[in-house]
C-alpha cells in the first residue's frame, strides 16, 4: 500500500509539475523570455547563417530543429523545455538514479521557472545528469577504460555545447582526476577533461575566431565590479538558489528580502550539515565538487568576463546535483514525507504566478495582429532603446520577438527613422499590453 501511494504521490507531482510550468509562461505578459531569449530565437531563425558567437550552436540549432515540424521558435523553445524535463524523469525512473530526489527537485518553484523560460538552462539540465550518470559509473569501476573515457568526453563536450559555463565542469572533472590521480579511475577524468579542453579551443579557434574574430576581446575586460560588490551578489545568488520556495527577491529591497534569504542561508547550512553527518560516497563527493567548483568559477569570471549577476538561473546546471543529494539525505531521514518540501514549494509558486499574472496569449495576440497590420511580421527588426537597463522597454521587444524573432536592438536614435525600426511609442500607441503587475 505504501509503494502504490508514493507512486500515486509521484505521478500526481510530476502532472502539477507540468501544469505549473505551462502556466507559468502563459500567465507571464511576455511568455517568460528575457533579452537573451531574444538573441537565442533570432539565432535559430536565421540557422544556418551564424547570428551571433555570443551563444553555442547547441540550443539554437534545437529549436531550429523543432520549426521543421511546425511550431515557431517560441512555441519550439517550449517544447523543448517540457520534454527535457519528461526526459530527466523518464531517465531517472529507468536507470534508478536520483528518481524520487528528481521528481522533487522539478517541483521546486525555481526549476519550474527554469523549464518554463526560453533560455538553454533547460536543455542543460539532461545533459547534467547524463554526465552525473556516467560519472557515478566510472567512479564506481561500472565504466572502465575507453569507453570511460569516450562516454565522459561526449557528456563534456555536449555540455558545453548548451553553455560556455560547461567550461567549469570540464575543468573540475580535469581538475578533479588530478587531485585523486591515484585512484583506479582517475585517468579517465583527466583524459576526457583534457578532450573536453582541446575541443574549447578548438571551438575558440574554428568557430568563435572565424565568424567574429574581436568577440574574446571584446568580452574580456579587467576589473569590471569591485568585490565588495561581487561578494554582496554572490551572497544574494547562493541563498535565492539554494531557497527552496522562493528563487525571486525583491529588486527593491524591504524587509521581506531578509526572510528569502534568510531561508536560503539556513537551508545551505542545514544542506552543509547533512553532506557531513551522512558521509558521501566517492560519486557523491565528486558530485559536490563539480558543483563547487564550477560555483567558484562562475565568482572569479566576473572579474574579467561581462556577465549577469549570480542566481538560480546561472547556477542551475551546478546546484542541481546539490539538489539531487540533498533530497537524498531528507529521504533516508523522513522518507515520503519528503515529497511536502516539494509540494509546498510548487504551491508557492502557483501562488506567486497568479498574484503576478499576466496574459501572453492575449498579449501575443495583440502584437501579431499589430505586426501583420505594419506588414512586419517576417522582416527583420530592429527596436530602440537609450540604455540596456531600460526593461520596460526591452520587454517590448522581447514580446515581439516571440512573434518575429528576427529582431535586433538598437541605441542608435537615427535608426528610428526607419519603418523596420520600432518604438516602445510605435507599439504601444496601436495596442495595450496586459502587463505582470509585479515587476
Amino acid at each position: 500500500m505504501i509503494k502504490i501511494k508514493e507512486k500515486n504521490i509521484q505521478i500526481v507531482l510530476v502532472i502539477i509539475t507540468l501544469m505549473v510550468t505551462i502556466l507559468r509562461f502563459l500567465l507571464n505578459e511576455k511568455g517568460r523570455t528575457n533579452p537573451d531569449s531574444l538573441r537565442y530565437m533570432r539565432f535559430a531563425h536565421n540557422l544556418p547563417f551564424i547570428d551571433n558567437t555570443s551563444t553555442p550552436l547547441g540550443y539554437p540549432a534545437s529549436i531550429k530543429l523543432f520549426t521543421f515540424l511546425g511550431p515557431d521558435e517560441f512555441w519550439s523553445s517550449k517544447i523543448i523545455a517540457i520534454l527535457c524535463y519528461l526526459f530527466i524523469i523518464f531517465f531517472a525512473w529507468k536507470k534508478k538514479f536520483f528518481f524520487r530526489e528528481a521528481i522533487v527537485t522539478g517541483t521546486l518553484f525555481s526549476f519550474v521557472s527554469i523549464f518554463s523560460y526560453t533560455m538553454s538552462e533547460p536543455l542543460i539540465l539532461p545533459f547534467v545528469l547524463l554526465f552525473l550518470y556516467i560519472s557515478m559509473l566510472i567512479i564506481n569501476g561500472k565504466l572502465e577504460k575507453g569507453k570511460a573515457v569516450l562516454y565522459l568526453s561526449l557528456s563534456l563536450i555536449a555540455l558545453y555545447n548548451i553553455r560556455y559555463s560547461a567550461l567549469f565542469i570540464i575543468g573540475g572533472a580535469g581538475l578533479y582526476g588530478l587531485a585523486f590521480r591515484k585512484r583506479e579511475y582517475a585517468p579517465a577524468f583527466i583524459i576526457s577533461g583534457i578532450i573536453g579542453g582541446i575541443f574549447v579551443v578548438l571551438y575558440k579557434f574554428l568557430f568563435i575566431d572565424y565568424f567574429n574574430e574581436t568577440y574574446i576581446e571584446d568580452a574580456l575586460l579587467v576589473g569590471l565590479h569591485p568585490t565588495s560588490k561581487l561578494l554582496i551578489e554572490l551572497f544574494q545568488g547562493l541563498c535565492t538558489t539554494f531557497n527552496p520556495f522562493i528563487h525571486i527577491a525583491d529588486p527593491g529591497g524591504g524587509l521581506i528580502n531578509y526572510g528569502i534569504y534568510g531561508i536560503g542561508f539556513l537551508n545551505i547550512l542545514l544542506i552543509i550539515y547533512l553532506f557531513v553527518k551522512y558521509k558521501l560516497s566517492e560519486y557523491e563527493f565528486f558530485y559536490v565538487f563539480i558543483s563547487v567548483t564550477s560555483i567558484v568559477c562562475s565568482y572569479f569570471v566576473q572579474y574579467f568576463y561581462s556577465v549577469n549577476s549570480i542566481d538560480y538561473r546561472l547556477m542551475a546546471p551546478f546546484s542541481f546535483p546539490v539538489w539531487l543529494l540533498y533530497f537524498k539525505r531528507l529521504f533516508l531521514i523522513f522518507d515520503t514525507k519528503t515529497y511536502t518540501v516539494g509540494m509546498a514549494s510548487i504551491m508557492s509558486g502557483m501562488l506567486f504566478t497568479w498574484l503576478s499574472k499576466g496574459n501572453y496569449l492575449e498579449n501575443r495576440k495583440e502584437m501579431t495582429q499589430f505586426l501583420q497590420s505594419e506588414n512586419l511580421n517576417k522582416v527583420p527588426l530592429r527596436f530602440y532603446i537609450e540604455t540596456a537597463e531600460d526593461l520596460d522597454k526591452i520587454q517590448i521587444a522581447e514580446l515581439i520577438s516571440t512573434v518575429n524573432p528576427n529582431i535586433t536592438l538598437t541605441f542608435k536614435p537615427q535608426d528610428t527613422l526607419l519603418k523596420t525600426t520600432l518604438t516602445k511609442h510605435k507599439v504601444l500607441q496601436k495596442i495595450k499590453i496586459n502587463k505582470n503587475k509585479y515587476q
